[in-house]
C-alpha cells in the first residue's frame, strides 16, 4: 500500500498578515484562541489550560523551562492526522519559541480546512419488485363451458381463445 506523500503546512508559522483576524484573536485572548484550537481539532477545549498552569507551576517554584504539553501534543497529533511535514524535534522547538504563533498556525489550517471540504455523495440504489405475491388456491371442480373465440382482457393479461 502507497503512502500518501507529505504535505505543508497550508499557511506558514510567521504569515500573520496571511489571516490577521487570526494573530489579533491571539493577540487579544491567547486563551480563547488556544482552547477554540482544541475544540475544532476534537479535544477538551480546555486542553491548553495545561499550558498556562505549566507555565506557572514552572516560574513558582523555578523549574527548568518545558515545551508547553498542550501545544505540542496538538502539534504533533495534528501533523500526523493531516499528513503534514515535519519532526517532532521541530515541534519542541516551536512550541517553546514560538508557543503563540503555532497555535495561529494551527488555527489557521483548521480554517483552511473547514473551507475546503471533500464531499461525498453516496446513493444506495434499492430495486424494489412491486409485484404481488402468489397466493395459491385450493382447486375447486367446476362445470366445463366453452370459450367463445374472443378475446379476454384482464388486468396486465391476454388471453387468445379459439
Amino acid at each position: 500500500m502507497a503512502e500518501k506523500p507529505l504535505i505543508d503546512w497550508d499557511s506558514g508559522l510567521l504569515d500573520c498578515f496571511e489571516d490577521a483576524s487570526t494573530c489579533c484573536y491571539g493577540f487579544w485572548c491567547g486563551p480563547c484562541l488556544t482552547c477554540t484550537v482544541a475544540g475544532r481539532f476534537g479535544e477538551n477545549n480546555c486542553l491548553p489550560l495545561c499550558d498556562i498552569c505549566c507555565c506557572v507551576v514552572s516560574a513558582v517554584f523555578g523549574l527548568p523551562i518545558f515545551p508547553p504539553p498542550a501545544v505540542l501534543s496538538l502539534r504533533a497529533a495534528m501533523r500526523n492526522r493531516y499528513g503534514i511535514k515535519g519532526s517532532l524535534c521541530k515541534d519542541i522547538a516551536i512550541s517553546c519559541c514560538c508557543a503563540t504563533c503555532s497555535w495561529c498556525q494551527m488555527h489557521r489550517e483548521l480554517k483552511h480546512r473547514k473551507q475546503a471540504p471533500t464531499v461525498i455523495n453516496i446513493q444506495n440504489n434499492n430495486i424494489v419488485n412491486m409485484q404481488p405475491v402468489p397466493v395459491m388456491q385450493t382447486p375447486m371442480m367446476m362445470p366445463v363451458q366453452s370459450v367463445p373465440a374472443a378475446y379476454m382482457a384482464q388486468p396486465a393479461v391476454t388471453v387468445i381463445s379459439q
